[in-house]
């Protein structure tokens, strides 16, 4: 499937090849150049303790909305490193992601993302973040 023709359908199938994503819940909701907005629901297992969304989880939000807006850019690419700032405990029905590529070179991408909590039809802002990726010369996803 080609990214320039359908981009919110191949981001969608790369969605659906992950494992980890599937399990999380993880939904692509909107993919525009250089821009992707994902999102996932609330459960038990994605939770700590104290009943917060898991910063592990947190990281893996940031870091898969930061590489889907890449790939609409660049294609296939793989974290080299990303950063996570935790705001304010995450609670909430929905957890939404949104990330912008920051600058698109030959070799590396830089993004940045907001992640948000929802509940009762309200959005906090609970998380940033940063990752750097770099793009994958072996070839594109089919």
């Amino acid at each position: 499937m080609d990214t320039a023709a359908d981009p919110l359908a191949f981001t969608r199938s790369l969605n659906g090849k992950a494992a980890f994503n599937r399990w999380c819940g993880i939904e692509v909701d909107s993919v525009d150049p250089g821009r992707v907005q994902i999102s996932m629901p609330w459960r038990g297992e994605v939770g700590q303790y104290a009943g917060f969304l898991h910063a592990g989880l947190i990281g893996a939000l940031i870091d898969t909305a930061c590489g889907f807006a890449a790939v609409s850019v660049v294609g296939l690419v793989l974290a080299s490193h990303y950063g996570v700032n935790c705001l304010r405990p995450a609670v909430g029905e929905r957890f939404v992601a949104r990330a912008r590529v920051i600058k698109a070179g030959k070799t590396q991408v830089f993004t940045a993302c907001e992640l948000f909590a929802v509940a009762g039809g309200q959005e906090k802002l609970v998380a940033t973040g940063e990752t750097l990726l770099t793009v994958d010369k072996r070839g594109t996803a089919a």
